[in-house]
Formats: C-alpha cells, structure tokens, sequence
C-alpha cells in the first residue's frame, strides 16, 4: 500500500530551510495494510475507473482512508437534512459546523497543513517521463508500483473518443493525445496490446487529426528531445535573448516569472537541438504518430501546424513573420562560426540563470533535461520529483507545485476562525499557526536581484513551502491575514504569535507589489506591456507573457493590510491607506459592465465577485455608497439557480462567459464563495432578501456527507484562462467557512 509521508527527508541531496515542513511525499510499502484495508483501496480503484466518463475527479480517497486509520474522527453528532421549505436554524448550522471541522481536523497533517491532490493538467507528467527516459534514469527513480499507478492515472483520463485533454475534465487535444501515449509507450505499454484497445484508440485519435505534427509548440519541444520530432520543425527559441539589453520591453526578465522558467530551459535545449538516445521504441514510436513516413514529413510547414482543437490562442501573422526571419535568416548565423560564439556565450547564460534557479528552491524546480545524469545538480533533482507526484484512486498524477499548502492552510485558519467555534478547535489551529510561522520566507535571494530578474521575497509567504521560496502575492496576504487572525485569539489556545519583525515584513513585501495603476499581480510587479502577448508562442494558453495585475490578489492585498492597519494603526499608515485607495480604485475600474469581475485563478465569475465585493467592502465602501457592490450583487443573484446554489462549469473560464454546470446543479464552492461576496455585502436584512442565503446554506448542509467530509465536485482551479487544475481542500474550507458566515452574520443578526 501507498503511504503518505509529510515533512520527512533522509535523502542526502535533500536541502531544506526548515526540517522539510509542509513536504508531502508518497512511499509504497509491500507490507503496508490488513486484507480488508487493501480491498478498500481496490474498490475506491474500481469505482473511479468503472465511472470515469461521468465524474472525471478522484476524491482523494487513499490519504482520507490513511488518516482515518491514524486519526480516527471521534464525534457522535447526528448527520442533519433540511427540506425544501424548511426553516434553516442556529442548531442546524452549528451541528454541521462541528461534523464539518471535526473530520477536516483529523486531515490535518502533523506539521500543521493539509495536504492534498493539486493535479489536473494532463501535460506534466509526460514532461517528468520524458526527462527520466532520456536520461536513462526512468526504471531507477521510478520503481515499478509508481510507473503502475502513472499507467492507471492517464488510462482513467483518457476520453472516450481515445484522446486526452489539456486538462482531466478537458476534450481531446493534440498536445495532451501525442504526449500522454508517448508517456505510455515510455512506461512499457505496448503499440496494439494494452487494455481494451485504449493505445490503438489514442493512435487513431491522433492520425485522424492530422498526425504529430498538428501539436503544440510546448509538443514539438518534447517530442524534439525524445527523438521522435526533428528540430527544424520548431520555431526559433534564440537563447541570445538572455543577452539582449533589459530596456528593451520582450527581454525575458520582463516576462511572468512562470514563462520566463518556462522558456529558460527550453531555449537551452532549443540552443544545443539536445537529443536524447534513439531507441527502438523511439524508432516506433516515428512510425507511429505521423500520416507520412518519417523522412517525409515536411519539418518546415510543420513549424507552423496545430489542431483547430489545441488553438485556443491562435499566433497572430505578426508572430509567423518574426518566427519565420528567425528560423531563415538569423539561426543559420548563429549555428556557424562566427555566429556559434554568440550562442556559446548565451548557452552560458542561460545555465547560469538555471543553477540559480536551482538553488534558490532547493532544487524543487525541477527541470534536469538539460543536465549531465552523473552531475551533482541531478542527483539533487532526482529526490524532488517525489515532492510533485500525488497519488489518489485514479492513479498517480503530476501536481502543478509541490503543493498547495501555504495557501490551503491560510484559508483554512480564516474559515475555522469565521465560526466563532475555534477555540474549540484549538489544537488544529495551534498546529497551523506553527506551519504559518515555518514557512514564512526569512530571506531575499542572494546576489543582486535586478541581475537575476528577482523581486524580495524577505517576510512573503509561498503558494506552497518554504523550501520552495518564490514570494506569491495573494500568498503573502492571505498568509498575513491567517496570522493576524490568530493573534486576535488567547496564546495559550493558538500558540505564540509571529514576532512584530515577520510582520512588517509581510506588509513591506505586499506594499512593494503594488503597480502604478494599483492592482496587484501574482509573483512581480508587471514589467512590460500588454501588447508583448502577440509573440505568445503557446497556442493553448491565454495571458501567459507578462505579470498581468488580479483582482484576486489585488482584493487580498486590501484585506491584509486593511485588518494590519486595524490591528496596528502606527505602522506605515500613510502609505497603506494610500495602497488600499489605489487598490480599490483598480477593482472598480476592472469590473466589467455587468457587475462582473473575471475569475483568473479559480472558477471563475463567482470567485472573481467574491475577491471584488470583499477587497472593495474592506477598503471601506458599503452596499449603499459603492455602485460596483450593488452590481456584482445584481450579477451574483441573477446567476443563482433555480433549486437555490450556484454552479460553474470551467468553460466559464474558457469561454469568458458565466456557465452552470451540466443539469444546472449546484456546486458546494461556487456556492460558498457567492454566500461569502452576499454576506459581505449586506444581503442579510429584510430589505435586502436573505432568502438566496438560505437556499444556499440548505445545498450547502445537504451536501455533507454521512463522516462530516464534504463531496468532491467538479474541478475548481485554472491557470492562463484554459488549463484547469485541481484545489481539493476547497471542497472542505469553502462550505465551512460560508456556513460560518451565514450563522455569525445572518442567523445571529436575523
């Protein structure tokens, strides 16, 4: 059996700040588990699979039945329904609360976070095979149990047309087809003999659709260094960028922090046309994935191909020219003598920007590719791929972090903190104020900042561990804000608050973030323009080339900041009033005419309206003097549906337009955050019509299930506007915290 493992790390190459809080690493164990503890995982197993096409998102269920044998839930509470026309009550709601928080406290780990799955793109773990098949280290790192579980995983995810998507709940794409049955090829499964056909199905689906050549450019990289694509049927990636001088507007450094490491690395392999051992699976594979035979393929005309179902960003004609003069005119300059010194020089340069990259995560930023196998910088790669692979009943994935601790955990404290129930709940939050406290990071990057693109990190907060470093925004606000929460509550309950200093370096970081037109991004200021998003070369992301400013982090920001200036009015209180009236002047002007604000990060116009309607609220506005309150409440009601609730599909994020769920049924998360924006906003007084409240409280109570634990529903998390990816805990903290909410401030003031 599997086993979860957290803050643990006896493996030499390991680097650690803090004695590994917050990791969380799955081991298997042959003699782990009694006979009737193995036939619940098998069943948890074969009921995923055996239902796959219609709930595509695993529950998690391996960790919750770990933590039901080692934290046994002890609580006697009755399970309670309300009916349709049935009044909702204070003792119903604290009933719940209680069935709620005593099974989402035996899920906490013992360093004080919960852990949990934060997979759902379906082209990460082809990226992690692909590196260990090419550097001959797949069958050492991966034992056999975890490159079962990999097969399990993507067979699950595999449509019924025979393809995969960008994402698990995804229609076919190209890019997630051609990479996910290259995986299995890797993994061992064979071209004709795998499981009901599902590899002669995935073939089919990618020959109908044009052959490998209609993937991605993010595809033909991969494919390029596996083997199985030629370099010429890729567009330039000139490392000679790095060079460039940063002034100039599409340097790299100017660019998000995620493409820019993105592209790093892909630029060196671009550079060296790395190439990894033509094997005779990679020799099939040739043979496989193309409508013509290999030596046919026209690699010029291909630079350009992509399926009509990966284009969710077409190249505008401006990138195909640019792509075009680089490929004909300036590479075959750069691979020649004298021209191969320039590319040696940036060759150097970006390995320097690697390495310290490398070191500054303590090598969780994993991308060994491009790296000696026997090099020291390997091996201390090789332990952290264990730090990204999840494990749950539809197989082992590849998460999209490490994790998603830091922020799981500060919502978490904020929505047992809103039930006024906790201290009772004392040593959870106990717990999770010493995670809070270890993974704050203590300190900058070394070096010079400005010559490695990095922004000060001393006093933020990660999305994840400490370990893993880069300074997060909203991470550092939410992370603030459960902090200061937990100093509002008794030591002797909580534990010793952060030290004044962690404060005010938490409030420096966030001040330091602000943009000149007030809003906030995710990593870094914005440092380009808008327009740079023309020479986007990933045809299946939106929005990826600069840092663009949030309401979601920009709304964090104000609430942070607005409870520190409450808490601490003699602290830097020009400047943060000064933040906080900019900060909601750029919520107000981003919302969009309907009284909607886009949901960047989570799904999707629900989320948005709740960071919009709470940044605004405790930036000091009201229902009644703020119009941008008053319509996003208007949006919100407008969207709930008829059996009360609300629902969104990820398409809204695609799309950019609001869309239920299938069947119009409610999701317990879209719901909890439209309560929250509601609550916030007044709508709890006669005048206003509690009655949508009610409705919502009665999806949310019925939702709960027999041991307290709440269902796990359709996949709540995206990035770059079309990928989405999953957020397990909310399933847990949302409902938790809106009926937290609803008992404070609308039962009690009713």
């Amino acid at each position: 059996m599997w086993k979860l493992k957290v803050a643990e790390g006896d493996d030499p190459w390991l680097r650690t700040l803090n004695g590994h809080v917050g990791r969380q690493v799955w081991e298997f164990d042959p003699h782990l588990g009694t006979r009737e503890e193995r036939s619940l995982v098998d069943e948890a197993r074969r009921s995923f699979s055996e239902r796959r096409f219609q709930i595509k998102h695993g529950s998690d269920l391996l960790m919750r039945m770990q933590f039901a044998r080692e934290n046994p839930c002890v609580t006697n509470l009755p399970q309670i329904k309300v009916q349709d026309l049935e009044q909702v009550t204070q003792e119903v709601v604290t009933t719940t609360l209680r069935r709620g928080l005593n099974f989402y406290s035996t899920i906490q780990a013992h360093d004080g976070h919960w852990p949990g799955d934060f997979g759902g793109p379906m082209f990460l773990l082809p990226g992690l095979v692909i590196t260990l098949y090419i550097t001959g280290a797949l069958n050492v790192v991966l034992s056999i149990e975890h490159q079962r579980e990999m097969c399990r995983y993507l067979y699950n995810h595999q449509n019924e047309d025979g393809g995969w998507g960008l994402h698990i709940e995804g229609t076919s794409t190209m890019f997630g087809t051609v990479l996910n049955y290259v995986t299995l090829r890797l993994l061992g499964e064979g071209a004709y003999d795998a499981q009901l056909g599902a590899m002669e199905k995935g073939r089919k689906w990618i020959l109908d659709h044009g052959g490998a050549t209609a993937t991605t450019s993010w595809g033909k990289m991969w494919l390029s260094v596996l083997g199985a694509y030629e370099w010429s049927g890729n567009n330039p990636l000139p490392p000679e960028l790095w060079l460039c001088p940063y002034i100039l507007p599409f340097h790299p450094g100017r660019m998000w922090c995620h493409c820019r490491m993105v592209y790093l690395p892909m630029s060196y392999l671009y550079g060296k046309r790395f190439v990894g051992p033509i094997t005779p699976t990679i020799i099939s594979l040739r043979t496989e994935l193309y409508i013509v035979p290999y030596h046919e393929v026209d690699w010029n005309q291909a630079r350009n191909q992509c399926a009509k179902e990966d284009l969710y960003y077409p190249h505008p004609w401006v990138q195909d020219v640019v792509w075009g003069f680089l490929h004909k005119v300036v590479e075959p300059i750069l691979v020649h003598w004298p021209g191969s010194m320039l590319r040696e020089k940036a060759l150097r340069t970006v390995m320097q920007h690697i390495h310290y990259e490398d070191e500054n995560t303590r090598y969780i930023c994993i991308g060994p590719v491009n790296k000696n196998p026997n090099s020291e910088a390997f091996k201390l790669h090789i332990p952290r791929v264990f730090d990204y692979l999840w494990i749950a009943e539809d197989g082992m994935k590849m998460q999209g972090y490490n994790g998603s601790q830091l922020w799981d955990t500060s919502f978490a404290v904020q929505a047992i903190i809103a039930t006024n129930l906790g201290e009772e709940y004392g040593p959870t939050l106990m717990k999770a104020h010493k995670f809070l406290n270890k993974s704050q990071v203590l300190e900058n990057c070394p070096g010079d900042l400005s010559f490695w693109y990095r922004h000060i990190s001393k006093g933020s907060w990660p999305f994840s561990t400490a370990d893993h470093g880069w300074p997060v925004s909203d991470c550092t606000s939410e992370g603030l804000m459960a902090a200061l929460l937990l100093s509002k509550l008794p030591s002797k309950i909580v534990g010793e608050s952060l030290d004044m200093e962690q404060l005010f370096d938490a409030v420096n970081v966030i001040l330091s973030l602000q943009n000149a037109n007030g809003g906030f991004a995710s990593f870094e200021l914005t440092r380009s323009y808008r327009w740079l998003e023309l020479i986007n070369p990933a045809e299946t992301f939106g929005d990826i080339v600069i840092d663009y400013p949030y309401v979601e982090c920009t709304s964090s920001a104000i609430q942070a900041l607005a409870l520190f200036k409450n808490l601490h009015p003699e602290h830097r209180r020009h400047e943060i009033e000064n933040c906080i009236l900019k900060a909601a002047r750029f919520i107000e002007d981003t919302q969009a005419p309907d009284g909607s604000w886009y949901g960047s990060w989570e799904v999707c116009f629900t989320n948005g309206g709740w960071f919009g309607v709470k940044g605004l609220i405790d930036a000091g506005n009201t229902y009644s003097n703020c119009p941008c309150i008053r319509k996003a409440c208007d949006y919100l009601l407008s969207k709930e549906l008829a059996s009360g609730g609300w629902g969104e599909s990820y398409l809204s994020c695609q799309n950019k337009v609001y869309t239920n769920l299938p069947a119009n049924k409610p999701h317990i998360v879209n719901t909890a955050w439209a309560m929250l924006a509601l609550i916030d906003a007044g709508q709890t007084s006669a005048e206003r019509d509690p009655n949508p409240l009610h409705r919502a409280a009665r999806i949310l109570i019925n939702s709960q299930m027999n041991s307290g634990d709440f269902p796990q529903g359709e996949i709540m998390g995206v990035f770059n506007k079309n990928c989405m990816i999953s957020h397990s805990a909310y399933r847990n903290i949302f409902p938790i915290w809106a009926l937290g909410e609803y008992r404070s401030r609308v039962l009690h003031s009713s």
